[in-house]
């Protein structure tokens, strides 16, 4: 039963749109499909059994009183009398015989009914010949004594219009009804894939400002719960950035005059002058401490994103660490272009190969497009041939000033480069994780959408 369910779920439709015309069209199909079976198995077989009745009993009319008023004159009085009162045309052939024919195919319930009529109402064999039937008429032949009586029926008389109106009219109203459904499902729908594009972009550091709620109350509920959460979280970082920055400057002035005052110290007593350095060094890391909360907020500041040349910032990068004194090789595409925020995808990049030059010889540097989950993402490598990190420590490399034994990140390195990595990455839509690099080292691989 479970798989039955299973294989059932995988022909339903996935969009609310599909479901929502689902939902309409299965009952308007149920209900075309007990309307046609209602009137093919009475109304259209009643009229059907009727009609061919009323056909068969003038047939046997017609033979009665060719048998009781024989002659060439009662003939062709009898068969004025039938093509006018009855619009049956006959004829008697007189001394043929009927020939020995298979039987007659049944096509239909008229059909079926006329030669169950005939056999009721005649006491002789006959024939039923639809091969007329494109000329609007039925051939019947009956077999008499003395010869064989032919009549030439008209199709009207045995087949009605209205199983094709009716028919149309079944379907016409369904399609008609449907495409009403239809509309009216797609408008119902819009708001809800506006919604969810808007929470796609903005979960991608696109300010897609306020969204209008239109469409049912429950979509206008969620829209507008949507603009307030936008709202709070932009409230939010700019809270924050403005109190990092307060704490910056407020810092930075006690820090100046302890560096002055270890300057004059140091000046004044040079046998402690190893004591003074020591001390600079930790006021030294303090202020980058300080630079890497400042630069931590602007990672996540009010910076749009745009089409850019992911190729072009690559290179920059690339450039960059090779100017600092690092050996980088680069394989990209000639352009590769992504709605991103540029400068917080150099600060990703730069954080990056800046962690990777620190603990290993050569870096390369790589980006390509590769399918994810069916939709296409680009991918970025950056490997390296130093000591890498243990698999188990690679998560705590992106917490906040977590000092590593070795790659990325590690060794005297102190700060919030791969936090704020793995911070912008996100801001995108994508993902990063550090693996073992082929290279020997370790291999930071981002994952962004196309």
């Amino acid at each position: 039963m479970r798989r039955l369910a299973t294989t059932i779920k995988r022909f339903l439709p996935r969009s609310l749109f599909g479901r929502s015309v689902l939902i309409i069209v299965m009952p308007l199909i149920l209900l075309q499909a007990v309307a046609l079976q209602i009137f093919y198995g009475t109304h259209w077989e009643v009229v059907s059994r009727r009609l061919a009745a009323a056909v068969a009993g003038d047939v046997a009319l017609a033979t009665d009183l060719l048998r009781r008023h024989p002659g060439a004159e009662e003939e062709q009085w009898l068969a004025r009398q039938m093509l006018g009162r009855t619009e049956l045309a006959i004829r008697f052939a007189e001394g043929e015989i009927l020939p020995a024919e298979p039987p007659d195919v049944i096509e239909g319930p008229a059909e079926t009914e006329l030669r169950a009529a005939l056999a009721e109402r005649l006491p002789f064999p006959f024939r039923i010949d639809w091969s007329g039937r494109a000329e609007r008429e039925v051939q019947i032949r009956v077999q008499l004594p003395g010869g064989v009586l032919h009549v030439e029926a008209p199709a009207k008389r045995l087949f009605t219009g209205t199983v094709t109106v009716f028919v149309l009219w079944l379907i016409g109203s369904a399609l008609i009804l449907f495409a009403i459904a239809a509309v009216f499902m797609r408008n119902q729908v819009k708001p809800v894939r506006r919604l969810a594009q808007a929470a796609d972009a903005f979960g991608k550091g696109r300010d897609v400002g306020p969204i209008k709620p239109e469409g049912a109350d429950e979509v206008r509920q969620a829209a507008t719960a949507f603009n307030l959460m936008q709202a709070r979280l932009r409230r939010f970082l700019a809270q924050r950035t403005e109190m990092l920055a307060g704490v910056s400057h407020d810092l930075r002035t006690p820090l100046t005059r302890m560096r002055l005052a270890l300057t004059m110290l140091g000046a004044r007593n040079p046998a402690e002058a190893e004591e003074v350095a020591a001390i600079g060094e930790d006021i030294a890391e303090m202020e980058r401490m300080i630079e890497g909360y400042l630069a931590f907020a602007r990672g996540e500041g009010t910076e749009q994103a745009q089409p850019t040349d992911l190729a072009l910032l690559l290179t920059e990068a690339a450039e960059k660490a090779r100017a600092a004194g690092a050996e980088v090789s680069l394989q990209t595409p000639a352009t590769l272009v992504l709605p991103l925020r540029p400068d917080a995808m150099r600060r990703c990049l730069g954080n990056l190969l800046d962690n990777a030059r620190r603990h290993a010889a050569h870096v390369w540097l790589a980006a390509e497009r590769v399918m994810r989950g069916g939709g296409e993402a680009v991918q970025i490598t950056v490997d390296d041939d130093g000591p890498g990190i243990p698999a188990a420590r690679r998560e705590e490399a992106f917490r906040p000033f977590v000092r590593l034994d070795a790659g990325h990140g590690g060794g005297s390195h102190t700060g919030l480069g791969l936090t704020i990595a793995r911070d912008i990455v996100r801001a995108h839509g994508g993902e990063i994780a550090l693996e073992d690099s082929p290279r020997g080292g370790l291999r930071a691989r981002i994952r962004l959408p196309a």
